[in-house]
C-alpha cells in the first residue's frame, strides 16, 4: 500500500519567497502524481478572525493543504518575527520567534489527531518541531528534510545555538534525514553527528518547462550591444552577493558594455548596493527586486550567463531555472547542484579573479556559451522531481516497514 504523508513545511507557492517553497512544491506535485496522498501543513500570516482553515488545490490531486493562523513566514529571522509581533493580540502568536515555533508544534498536534497518516515528512528547522509533536502524539515514523541548516545561513560564523539545537534534535529523532546533496550531508555528518547510513541524499529537480521567449526591458539594452550577466536569489550572506559585485568590478575592466542584474531581497541589499557605489560601477547593476513566474523566466532568457556565486549552497535551484530558459550558468563549488550539472562552469566562491576570467570567458565567445547551454539543457530531463520523488517513496517505505 502507498503511504499517506503528514507533511509540515514553511512555504508554498505561491506564498514563497525563495527555493523552499519551490522545492515542496515540485515534490508535493511529483508525489501527488505517483498516487502519494499527501496532507501539507502550512503555517500562513492570517488575520485573527480567519481561525483555522482548510482547503484543497484543485490543479493538484491527491494533495490537501491545512494552514494555521501563525506569524511565521519564509526566511523569518528573530528580528523580523519581533516587527511582526507588534500589535497584535497576546495569546495568539509566540512573543518571539522560537514561542512562535512552538505554538506552531501544538497546533500541530490537533492536526496529527485529526488527519490519517502513515508517515511526517518536515521541512527544515521551523517544521521540524511540528514533526516531532506530530510524532509523539501518532507514533508513526518522522523522516526530516534538510534544505539548509544554521551553518549555511550564518557562513558558519555566529551560529544561533537555539536553532542549532532544534535542527539537531530533529535529527537525531527522526527515523530517517533526507539531504538535499551530499555537500549538505556531510555538514550534518560533521556538526550534527548524524551517521552516515541514516542519512539519504535527493537532490532537487526541475519540472519541464514549456515556455517561448518573451522580450522585456532587458531586450533594449542587449539592443544596444551591451552584455547581462544574472544573479537570482535573496541578497543575503549565504549566497555570496558581493563576491558577485567584486568580480563585476574585475569584468568591467575588459566589457564595460556589461550590465549586471541582481534579482531579489535581503538584509544584504543596502550593503551591496552601496559596495558597488563605492567601486565606481552602480551604473552598470540592476535591481529589479523579487520576481517569480514569467517575470522571472524572461529575465533569465535575456542574461548572457546566470553566477550563482554562493558560500554554502545546500543545492541551488536556480541554476536549473537559467538552464531551462536557455542560458548557461556559473556556480559555486560549494553548492549541491555543482554535484548534478557536469556542463556548468564552476568556480570557489571566494575567487572573485576566476570568477571574473570564467565570466569574460563566456561573454567574450559565443561558442564557449553555445556549448555550454545545448549539453546542459540534455542533462535536464535526469535532474527531475519524478526522481526525487521516487526515491522519497522509498524512503517512507523503508520507515513503515
Amino acid at each position: 500500500m502507498t503511504p499517506r504523508v503528514l507533511m509540515f513545511g514553511w512555504e508554498f507557492p505561491p506564498h514563497n519567497s525563495g527555493g523552499l517553497g519551490t522545492a515542496c512544491e515540485g515534490l508535493t506535485r511529483a508525489l501527488t502524481a505517483s498516487g502519494v496522498e499527501t496532507i501539507f501543513v502550512l503555517p500562513r500570516r492570517a488575520k485573527v478572525s480567519a481561525g483555522s482553515m482548510k482547503f484543497r488545490f484543485a490543479e493538484i490531486e491527491n494533495l490537501k493543504i491545512r494552514t494555521v493562523p501563525s506569524l511565521l513566514y519564509p526566511y523569518i529571522t528573530s528580528a523580523t518575527y519581533d516587527q511582526a509581533y507588534r500589535g497584535q493580540v497576546a495569546g495568539i502568536y509566540g512573543r518571539n520567534l522560537l514561542e512562535e515555533v512552538k505554538l506552531y508544534a501544538w497546533r500541530a498536534r490537533q492536526i496529527a489527531k485529526e488527519e490519517q497518516f502513515d508517515v511526517i515528512h518536515a521541512h527544515d528547522w521551523l517544521a521540524y518541531p511540528a514533526g516531532l509533536m506530530a510524532q509523539k502524539v501518532s507514533g508513526k515514523p518522522l523522516v526530516v528534510h534538510v534544505h539548509a541548516t544554521e551553518f549555511d545561513r550564518s557562513g558558519g560564523n555566529s551560529v544561533n545555538q537555539e536553532v542549532y539545537a532544534i535542527e539537531r534534535e530533529g535529527m537525531e529523532k527522526a527515523q530517517k534525514v533526507i539531504t538535499v546533496s551530499e555537500w549538505t550531508k556531510g555538514i550534518v555528518m560533521r556538526h550534527y553527528g548524524i551517521p552516515a547510513e541514516k542519512i539519504q541524499v535527493i537532490h532537487n529537480g526541475i519540472e519541464p518547462q514549456a515556455g517561448s521567449f518573451r522580450p522585456n526591458c532587458l531586450e533594449k539594452l542587449r539592443a544596444s550591444g551591451n552584455k547581462i550577466v544574472l544573479f537570482v536569489g535573496r541578497i543575503t550572506l549565504q549566497k555570496g552577493p558581493d563576491y558577485f559585485v567584486w568580480a563585476a568590478k574585475k569584468v568591467l575592466q575588459y566589457e564595460p558594455k556589461t550590465f549586471f542584474v541582481m534579482v531579489g531581497s535581503g538584509d544584504m541589499e543596502g550593503q551591496v548596493v552601496r559596495l558597488a557605489s563605492e567601486l565606481g560601477i552602480s551604473d552598470h547593476f540592476i535591481f529589479p527586486g523579487f520576481l517569480r513566474g514569467e517575470e522571472l523566466n524572461q529575465i533569465y532568457q535575456s542574461a548572457d550567463l546566470y553566477v550563482l556565486p554562493s558560500v554554502s549552497e545546500p543545492f541551488g535551484i536556480t541554476p536549473l531555472e537559467s538552464i531551462a530558459n536557455g542560458t548557461p550558468v556559473l556556480i559555486s563549488k560549494q553548492s549541491g547542484v555543482a554535484e548534478v550539472l557536469t556542463h556548468a562552469l564552476k568556480v570557489d566562491f571566494w575567487d572573485v579573479d576566476e570568477m571574473a576570467n570564467q565570466i569574460l570567458a563566456v561573454l567574450q565567445h559565443s561558442t564557449l556559451k553555445e556549448v555550454l547551454t545545448n549539453y546542459s539543457q540534455q542533462e535536464l530531463p535526469r535532474i527531475s522531481w519524478i526522481e526525487a520523488a521516487r526515491k522519497c517513496l522509498a524512503v517512507y517505505c523503508g520507515v513503515c516497514a
